[in-house]
């Protein structure tokens, strides 16, 4: 098997694993008892919040443990929705964000009230920055922007967005989710408020993710119930969660720069292969300011369905876009709103890398898809019209 869907969740690493195996059978008392295994939990807790907060430059007590990126999500729009209202009921946001994004904007609209305006993207995905400095208004509570696209790899200008934030007074959050351990990202330097992250995305556990919110955020309690994560966030701590988290947030920073300067090379080599070799093809989101590990390309006359099935019959593991939306038979609204008509946003293929994916994995993969592309288009009316044309018959 070739595992390229890294963006959808990761192998988890044999060092979080080893980590988080004690506290499931040895410590596995509740962080708030008072007895002695109860306070080796509460100690690996305090580690996990500090070994996050290191690579993020925060304080641990401005990180808050969630069960992951979606919740991280709901919770900095719905809970800044409810503590702000009293000054505005305005939030800017983009149209190329994750759907725990949209759709509780769209619930916050429909449910609450709220004004959403969504900021378009040039054609490789970028925030266009004075859109978004016109959208403001004084009813503007919160921005959020994500810090690179889950689709399309596209990595924003966050520091500059947080600028314009913190000018107009106005809470930034970013969706971190694919950014976390990929690129370096300080919170203090991009004038971040709120951050979401997930796990299980740089080589952690699932069902584990954080809220980085920045200390005199005034935004409230997400779960109602007990005093966990000084009251904001109820719900007996995922303990073996949080310690996997803390190694694998330290490990992410720790190779960082040798890892994804391989995965670099590794998947402009991918790219190169595929736009070189296969015609009527194209890159998806920027060409440089892009994941180190993400490789989107839209084929024509061919379903991404169809070729995301037989590339697994294979042993080849890819999507079509967000893992999220993996049912859903519409176009990516990531592609569309890059501006691809919907026959070519149907055709896309999203292969992302890790550390382990070597060269020779890739010849492997491209030989793949040059004769599953070729034979999807002969059985393909559009395909036949096409090559017709140009033979002018």
């Amino acid at each position: 098997m070739i595992y390229l869907d890294n963006a959808a969740t990761t192998k988890t690493a044999p060092e979080v694993v080893e980590a988080m195996l004690p506290y499931f059978s040895e410590y596995y008392g509740n962080p708030s008892s008072i007895y002695a295994i109860a306070g080796k939990s509460k100690e690996a807790i305090t580690k996990g919040r500090e070994q996050i907060a290191n690579v993020l430059g925060a304080k641990p007590e401005e990180i808050y443990f969630t069960a992951g990126g979606s919740e991280s999500d709901n919770w900095a729009l719905k809970a800044t929705f409810e503590a702000y209202k009293n000054k505005g009921n305005h939030i800017i946001t983009t149209k190329i964000e994750h759907h725990a994004i949209l759709h509780t904007c769209e619930y916050l609209e429909k449910e609450r009230g709220a004004k959403i305006t969504y900021i378009g993207v040039d054609e490789n995905g970028v925030v266009n920055l004075d859109e978004l400095e016109a959208a403001i208004t004084p009813e503007t509570i919160l921005i959020s922007v994500m810090a690179a696209n889950n689709e399309i790899g596209t990595i924003q200008p966050i520091k500059e967005i947080g600028r314009i934030a913190k000018e107009h007074n106005i809470l930034f959050h970013t969706d971190a989710v694919q950014a976390f351990g990929q690129i370096p990202i300080n919170v203090d330097e991009c004038n971040i408020d709120m951050l979401s992250s997930s796990g299980h995305k740089i080589n952690g556990p699932k069902g584990i993710g954080f809220l980085y919110i920045r200390k005199g955020v005034k935004i409230r309690s997400f779960v109602h119930g007990g005093a966990q994560e000084r009251k904001r966030r109820a719900g007996t701590e995922n303990v073996p969660g949080i310690v996997g988290y803390g190694v694998a947030a330290e490990r992410a920073a720790r190779t960082m720069a040798e890892r994804t300067a391989k995965e670099i090379e590794v998947r402009d080599y991918l790219i190169n292969r595929i736009l070189t070799e296969i015609p009527n093809c194209r890159l998806n989101g920027d060409p440089v300011k892009r994941l180190p590990n993400n490789c989107n390309i839209s084929f024509e006359f061919i379903e991404g369905e169809s070729l995301l099935i037989m590339l697994d019959m294979k042993g080849i593991c890819a999507s079509s876009g967000s893992a999220c939306t993996s049912g859903s038979l519409d176009p990516s609204h990531v592609l569309l709103a890059i501006g691809l008509p919907h026959e070519k946003a149907h055709g896309s293929l999203r292969l992302t890398l890790s550390e382990e994916i070597t060269k020779e994995d890739v010849d492997f993969v491209v030989e793949q898809i040059k004769v599953i592309v070729d034979r999807l288009r002969s059985m393909s009316p559009l395909y036949e019209d096409y090559i017709k044309k140009q033979q002018g018959k």
